[in-house]
């Protein structure tokens, strides 16, 4: 959900989103987002939600590894490509994938709550942000695991091509403030490097990665 061509926050409704992905036959790389490859490989597979879930491929790759997964995302045209893609891998896989088109500044996980919660680049203005993440909290199993990527407010100090409105980029605070007191353990709180291309130009780029896991 991260901002771009200048619309502000207001104006990337379904309408907004649906256009952007109709623009191009694929706007993301198709590969799993490699944080969300890190922090997770190797657990045990359960249950998922994927918030956010754009063209799939987070989605994808948890169904690829075991996991029963919620996708979700404001585009329909995002869903239906991210279906097609899964019918492509086969049975086993689509079967275990369930898509969802929904606002998620107006809209809470549904039950039962699930194993595993991740969200990338959810890039919102402070308030619908806060109460994203603490019903993506809530939506987490005891047990369970929360895992939020974003791009780093670093980045708009070093030339990378982010939108000029640093309120849409946050720290591990904003994360870690909607966890419950001795209910959770932060795993993860830090600030990764990497380098992204863009319009051409490779950048050295930071990501936000926080995980912490629910108590059992």
């Amino acid at each position: 959900m991260t901002q771009e061509h200048g619309a502000t926050p207001q104006e990337m409704g379904e309408d907004f989103w649906n256009e952007r992905y109709r623009s191009k036959d694929r706007i993301w790389s198709g590969e799993p987002n490699r944080h969300l490859v890190a922090e997770v490989a190797g657990f045990e597979p359960g249950r998922a939600l994927d918030v956010g879930s754009g063209e799939g491929a987070d989605a994808l790759w948890l169904a690829e590894w075991g996991w029963r997964v919620t996708a979700v995302d404001i585009s329909s045209v995002a869903l239906d490509r991210a279906e097609a893609h899964a019918r492509e891998r086969g049975a086993e896989i689509s079967e275990r994938l369930t898509w969802l088109r929904a606002d998620v500044t107006r809209w809470s996980p549904p039950g039962p709550p699930f194993d595993l919660v991740t969200a990338q680049f959810m890039h919102m203005l402070p308030n619908p942000r806060a109460r994203l993440f603490a019903d993506l909290a809530a939506a987490v199993a005891p047990g369970g695991e929360l895992l939020v990527v974003a791009h780093h407010p670093s980045d708009l100090e070093t030339g990378v091509p982010r939108p000029p409105m640093p309120e849409l980029f946050y720290e591990g605070d904003a994360v870690t403030a909607a966890l419950a007191e001795g209910e959770w353990e932060v795993l993860v709180d830090e600030s990764r490097p990497g380098r992204q291309t863009i319009d051409d130009v490779t950048h050295t780029v930071h990501d936000l990665v926080v995980r912490a896991r629910r108590s059992g």
